[in-house]
């Protein structure tokens, strides 16, 4: 018998539940980082919809960007010489003001919305509540830029425009963070989820270039083609994105099949029930209904109904605040997002003030605290993974980030190489907390033991999380915007300040976590058979 080719053999070492797990967690990857694609243009695009233009020797009008204008004059002074170009109503001295509102528009939207979409995601098929909000988000990112192609000048049509896109995108991530759930288990679940929650970096990068190509000559396509992205992403999802395992016939923790299963005809064997008098972990219930078999303590399995049929019922928002912890990492994620959605919507402006670069290389160079932002949340992950403290792991960045964001303050005005390393660290400081919250924390506490295995929870308590963070989410832009016009320190001082509370509303958890280890979170340990 001829030998089998290296390929072939490379895909056959891997069982068919490894290769559907891989395939939900590229496939949810792709969906997360299209919404983070569409929410980064507006930031881009900021510098062109107030611009500035000077009259030449010749007569001829001549544009130029915000960084033209001198290091130290006033944000809001026009320069001497010069007359307004940008984007009405845009083109004022209170652009800041306008500017920060449309953030605060959609941000505020988001937050509200967030609360809503964990409480009907729970009782809503994710397949089709995922690809509404895709659809939804991609039409009205578009229609923000088809303001540009109409000389739509309405500072109404561009609020209105982002209030609803803020509200339809929170049906994202109690979507895709619920699916992730449902298809991996507690084991190494901070490496994974950093690893994953790197979509919102490449997608901000990835948003950052596209908006960057067109902004300077036709900035309405700046919206236009990442709202198409979105809008064809939302079709993928209906067309593959699998719910749970369980539709399938898979298991849903990644540590379920002992090595001596998967090789040749062993592979897809159905496991060996478990007694459940030995095996009290919920996640092991949930791997015997996968696997086909019917506990007699129905009380104990995680029932996930595509069909909207019967099992436990979805928890209510009240019961989902008494989880041990989510109240502190709630809080502590209003002021952790504040942060890095002051640098979503700011950074490319800054820079472009600080370094007098144009709009396009400052988004380009912005992509930067993205990129430290993918290392940071992969860092976290690993190292609450290995110490199995989430809220230390929090802290200790936190605690890191502060002084971090004086220095970026200071150093960036030395240069380009030191804004660049600046952008580097600050990313991975400022994104590994608020990754760590949004994905593992999240996971941890929609599956903590007081649910005693009702994974109906999950979507609840994400949402809960992250809608309470994009509270600071909204806030951060609002106050960037407000702050800016008497200078950029005063932005970071409100940064560090923020990074500061983040910190604060963790102590009695890291406290506990010192005192009595894996207990902030419920119990991080994985899975081990007995």
């Amino acid at each position: 018998m001829a030998q089998l080719p290296p390929g072939i053999r490379f895909i056959v070492s891997f069982s068919r539940d490894q290769w559907y797990r891989a395939f939900i967690f590229i496939l949810t990857f792709l969906l997360y980082a299209s919404f983070h694609l569409s929410r980064k243009p507006i930031s881009i695009v900021k510098g062109e919809l107030h611009s500035y233009c000077t009259a030449s020797n010749d007569g001829k009008v001549r544009f130029s960007s915000q960084s033209q204008k001198a290091r130290d004059a006033p944000a809001h002074q026009l320069p001497d010489n010069g007359t307004d170009c940008g984007w009405a109503p845009f083109d004022q001295e209170n652009y800041q003001q306008l500017l920060g509102a449309l953030d605060y528009s959609f941000l505020c939207a988001y937050a509200v919305g967030m609360y809503l979409s964990g409480i009907i995601g729970e009782r809503l098929p994710i397949r089709y509540y995922l690809t509404f909000g895709m659809l939804a988000s991609g039409a009205f990112t578009a229609l923000f830029g088809v303001g540009y192609f109409y000389n739509i000048h309405s500072f109404g049509f561009y609020v209105i425009t982002q209030i609803i896109n803020g509200l339809v995108q929170t049906t994202g991530w109690p979507s895709v963070v619920t699916c992730l759930g449902n298809w991996f288990g507690k084991g190494r679940r901070g490496l994974i989820m950093g690893v994953w929650n790197s979509h919102t970096s490449v997608g901000n990068i990835l948003g950052s270039l596209i908006a960057g190509y067109w902004v300077s000559t036709c900035w309405g396509l700046s919206f236009i083609v990442p709202g198409a992205i979105v809008a064809a992403m939302g079709i993928l999802c209906f067309l593959f994105l699998i719910e749970h395992p369980k539709d399938i016939a898979c298991s849903s923790s990644p540590a379920t099949h002992p090595r001596g299963y998967e090789n040749g005809a062993h592979r897809f064997r159905p496991q060996k029930p478990v007694p459940a008098e030995k095996s009290p972990d919920p996640e092991m219930q949930r791997l015997l209904l996968s696997d086909g078999k019917h506990s007699g303590h129905q009380n104990h399995v995680v029932i996930l109904p595509a069909d909207g049929g019967g099992g436990m019922a979805a928890i209510s928002f009240t019961g989902a605040l008494k989880i041990p912890g989510v109240i502190e990492f709630s809080l502590c994620l209003l002021f952790a997002k504040l942060v890095s959605y002051t640098f979503l919507f700011w950074l490319p402006l800054y820079i472009t003030n600080v370094d007098h670069l144009d709009v396009k290389k400052a988004g380009e160079l912005s992509t930067l605290f993205d990129v430290g932002g993918i290392f940071g949340g992969i860092l976290a992950g690993v190292i609450s993974d290995r110490l199995e403290k989430r809220a230390s792991t929090c802290g200790l960045m936190l605690l890191l980030a502060a002084p971090t964001l004086y220095a970026f303050s200071s150093i960036s005005k030395m240069g380009l190489e030191a804004t660049i390393a600046m952008l580097l660290l600050s990313g991975a400081l400022v994104s590994g907390p608020y990754a760590l919250i949004t994905t593992a924390v999240s996971a941890d506490l929609g599956t903590h033991k007081s649910l005693k295995g009702n994974s109906h929870a999950l979507a609840t308590v994400t949402a809960i999380i992250d809608g309470t963070g994009s509270v600071g989410a909204a806030l951060g832009p609002l106050l960037a915007g407000l702050i800016s016009p008497s200078g950029w320190n005063n932005v970071f001082y409100m940064l560090m300040f923020a990074d500061a509370c983040a910190l604060l509303f963790l102590i009695r958890l890291i406290h506990k976590e010192l005192s009595c280890p894996g207990s902030a979170t419920g119990d991080q340990v994985p899975f081990k058979e007995h």
